[in-house]
C-alpha cells in the first residue's frame, strides 16, 4: 500500500537523524518507528493488565504489608 507522509521541518529532521543513525533509508526508519511504537504499546498494555490483575489478586496481602 502506498501512502504519503506529510512532515513539518522538525519532523523531517528527526526522521533524517533516525535514518542516518541507523544507517537505513527514511522509509525503513519510518517502518521501524511504527513497528517499535506498536510493539511498545502492546507491551505496555500487557504490563498494565498484569499489574492490575496482581493488585487485585494480592490486595489483602498488599494492605497488610502497607501497615
Amino acid at each position: 500500500m502506498a501512502m504519503t507522509l506529510r512532515l513539518n521541518d522538525e519532523q523531517e529532521r528527526a526522521l533524517a537523524l533516525l535514518a542516518e543513525t541507523d544507517g537505513v533509508s527514511k522509509h525503513e526508519a519510518t517502518v521501524r518507528a511504527i513497528t517499535e511504537a506498536a510493539a511498545r504499546r502492546v507491551r505496555d498494555d500487557r504490563v498494565r493488565a498484569l499489574s492490575h490483575d496482581g493488585r487485585e489478586r494480592y490486595a489483602a496481602l498488599l494492605d497488610r504489608l502497607a501497615q
